[in-house]
């Protein structure tokens, strides 16, 4: 299986990240940075590739601010 990553420039954004789309019944998980990644952050949020447009389409619409979304 694929994932992505969304990186953050705050813990507080991957906070909020991680509860928008878990209220929307997307499988997420928080997690430490990859080492592959630089952010501001230290922590990222992972999902399910195939996800991908629906994260980037909820995450838009709450204003959540993130620095990049990247598939590992």
């Amino acid at each position: 299986m694929m994932y992505g990553v969304v990186l953050f420039h705050t813990t507080a954004a991957a906070m909020q990240a991680e509860k928008v789309l878990s209220k929307a019944g997307l499988k997420v998980k928080l997690i430490p940075t990859p080492r592959e990644f630089s952010s501001d952050c230290g922590i990222a949020l992972r999902f399910e590739w195939e996800q991908r447009a629906q994260v980037e389409s909820l995450l838009a619409c709450k204003k959540v601010d993130t620095a990049s979304l990247r598939q590992m």
